[in-house]
């Protein structure tokens, strides 16, 4: 079912037309590219509202407030890929199972109800790889189409920024990670607990956000 949904998806993405001075091939090229921008961006969107909605202890208002915050940033972020891609000829593709299809990463986030320093140690993670995701794709598109190029340069600053807004509760004053070292969600959000949270130390971090003594 979901590969007869992709194939027809795919059959509805061709491209027709594109911006004067761009090549039809090259522009489904690039929306193709950016379509998993698309969809990794509109999964962040989602998982910053997450926490938004999860996030416990100390600190709460703060980071509540945070997350609103980034999710409309990356709201925003969203909507230029988005016009990006139909400017080019193609169509956006922001329906659920869309983005779960097409975004870079199949992995979940690995958190639920959880403290503070957990959820933040776990977005350090998921903005490592995002960033890094929108850098590669820079350099994917910076000798076809330079408009795309900046579009994604503009974002990769702005992604960059968030990032840090994360990183600087989890840093300590010589500017070591709380999270660094760690491999995945889980291993960051637990590194990032016991490191600078120490209230909270003797609870561990589950994969469904659960806390147990």
């Amino acid at each position: 079912m979901a590969d007869s949904t992709l194939t027809e998806g795919r059959k509805q993405m061709q491209h027709q037309y594109a911006p004067a001075g761009i090549d039809t091939g090259d522009a489904e090229k690039l929306a193709t590219i950016l379509q998993e921008r698309l969809a990794s961006l509109i999964d962040l969107s989602l998982i910053l509202k997450h926490v938004h909605w999860n996030v416990i202890g100390p600190g709460f208002m703060a980071a509540h407030e945070l997350m609103d915050e980034q999710t409309e940033d990356t709201r925003e972020m969203v909507d230029g890929v988005a016009e990006r891609i139909s400017t080019l000829g193609g169509v956006a593709a922001g329906l659920a199972q869309q983005v779960v299809d097409m975004r870079a990463t199949k992995d979940q986030y690995a958190l639920g109800r959880a403290p503070v320093m957990a959820h933040l140690g776990a977005l350090d993670k998921v903005y490592e790889r995002l960033g890094a995701e929108h850098r590669s794709t820079i350099e994917q598109v910076g000798n076809i189409d330079p408009v795309s190029e900046d579009l994604l340069i503009s974002q990769a600053k702005r992604l960059e920024l968030n990032h840090w807004f994360i990183r600087a509760h989890i840093s300590d004053t010589d500017g070591r990670l709380a999270t660094q070292g760690t491999v995945d969600q889980l291993d960051a959000a637990t590194a990032a607990t016991y490191a600078l949270q120490p209230d909270v130390a003797s609870e561990e971090v589950d994969e469904d956000g659960a806390d147990e003594d």
